[in-house]
Order: structure tokens, then C-alpha cells, then sequence
């Protein structure tokens, strides 16, 4: 027997659904409001108003202005919704341009950004001759261990690495990948001096990956582009493969603002 509307109702928080019940009844022509006129709007008791708003507000989710006694969304929405459209921009943006780059190689585009320790898999334009890594969207890679991953690793500086890394147990990382904290410093350092990273088959046997980072206005790395083939007809990416691969990462740049 299936789960009725009521049996479903018992996984909500009220506490969750009032909270942005209470951010959703600021608009453009209502930005700042009174406790009294947000407990009106939503049909809420004064006390039960006031615990949400200073919950919201704890958490920077809105602003109270003293003086007034009244409230205005604060800076933790925007940073929400700028994750948000940062996320979807880049997206949008990329997929056009790695799918040029898809055709003007025939290797396997992908779109990442850095997760911690992983690289996370944005989008993916498979070659027409299937040859190619077989990573899918939402796939989480070890970033030391892929040529996106060590492009993104270049954004951080050396001691932000080390503190990355502090607890990282090298023996189970990927053959040819670093071992320890010395070797994985001397890759990046060394990934830090190129404007792409190249990979043969250190990651996935019989793949060879050649990656370029993606910058925004600011200059900072805010994704990778990679291109990825099969070694049965490649020995190593040429010098067209590197430059269309550099050329892709710049045009999407270019496209955040990056001059």
C-alpha cells in the first residue's frame, strides 16, 4: 500500500518550511519588513514570527535594523543565489565551447570544479568515436590524481595545499599519483609553471588527458577543461590537441569576464 499525502507530510520540518516561507515574502516592493507585518503575512504568532526571524538572522539570512525594528534579507541569501548562477553560468557557458572543442578534436570534452579534495564532473561531450574516458556527470575523481583535479590544485597556495592535504592517506591513492606530502608539492609546483597538464594513462590506463584551467574576472580558477582519448591511436596529444584545448579554456574565460 502506497504512502498517503499525510504519511508523506511527516518528513517536513515546520521549523525549515516556515523559515523560507518567511524569506519568500521579501520582494522588490517589500524589502524591509516589521516583525508585526511578517507575523501578519504568514498568519504566524508573534513569538513563533520572532523565533524564525532571529534564527534567520543568526545565520545572516536576514539583517535587523535596531534603530527601525525592521528586517531585510541579508548577505547569506545572496551568497546562496550567487552559487547558485555562478554554477549555471559556467555551465551554460562551457558546454558550446567543449563541444567545439569536441569537434574540432574528436577526444572527449569534460567540465570540472574542485570539491574538496575531488574534482566534480560538470558536463560531458563524448567523441563520435567513443574513444575516450568513460567519466560521467557527477562523477568525483581524486583531484591530485587528474589532470583537471591538478589544474584546479593550482588556485590554492602552498600553505592552503598542505592544509588540503594534511590527512590524506597517499597509500590509496590512484599508481603514479603522489605518495606523499613531498611528492605531491613537487607536482604542484610544477603544474603551477604550465598552462595545461598532461596525463598519459596515469589516472585511467590507455587514456591520455590534456587539461587547461578556467578563470574569472578576478583571475581565479573557477573550473577546468579537459580533453581525453584512447592510446590505441594516440601516442601523445599534439601540439593541436594542447593549443585547441588552451584556446577552449580561454574563450570560456573570456566569456566570465576574464580579459
Amino acid at each position: 500500500m502506497g504512502e498517503t499525502e499525510s504519511d508523506e507530510d511527516r518528513y517536513l520540518v515546520p521549523g525549515l518550511i516556515r523559515g523560507f516561507a518567511v524569506l519568500d515574502i521579501f520582494t522588490t516592493e517589500h524589502q524591509e519588513l516589521t516583525l508585526s507585518e511578517i507575523a501578519r503575512r504568514l498568519d504566524l504568532s508573534r513569538s513563533a514570527a520572532f523565533r524564525t526571524v532571529y534564527t534567520l538572522s543568526h545565520l545572516g539570512f536576514l539583517l535587523h535594523d535596531v534603530r527601525r525594528q525592521t528586517y531585510a534579507l541579508g548577505p547569506a541569501v545572496l551568497r546562496l543565489g550567487h552559487g547558485y548562477m555562478a554554477s549555471r553560468e559556467l555551465v551554460q557557458i562551457a558546454l558550446p565551447e567543449i563541444e567545439k572543442l569536441r569537434d574540432q578534436t574528436d577526444w572527449s570534452t569534460h567540465l570540472g570544479v574542485r570539491d574538496g579534495r575531488s574534482v566534480l564532473y560538470m558536463l560531458r561531450v563524448a567523441s563520435r568515436m567513443g574513444m575516450g574516458s568513460i567519466v560521467h556527470v557527477g562523477s568525483r575523481l581524486p583531484a591530485a590524481a587528474t589532470t583537471m583535479g591538478r589544474v584546479l590544485l593550482t588556485d590554492l597556495d602552498e600553505e592552503s595545499l598542505i592544509a588540503l592535504y594534511r590527512d590524506e592517506h597517499y597509500e590509496h591513492a590512484p599508481l603514479g599519483t603522489p605518495r606523499n606530502m613531498a611528492a605531491l608539492l613537487e607536482q604542484w609546483r610544477g603544474d603551477c609553471t604550465r598552462a595545461v597538464v598532461v596525463h598519459m594513462g596515469i589516472f585511467e590506463r590507455g587514456i591520455a588527458s590534456v587539461a587547461a584551467p578556467i578563470r574569472d574576472l578576478s583571475g581565479g580558477i573557477v573550473g577546468a577543461i579537459n580533453a581525453t582519448h584512447a592510446f590505441d591511436t594516440v601516442v601523445s596529444p599534439d601540439e593541436k590537441v594542447i593549443a585547441a584545448v588552451e584556446s577552449c579554456a580561454r574563450a570560456i574565460s573570456f566569456h566570465l569576464g576574464r580579459r
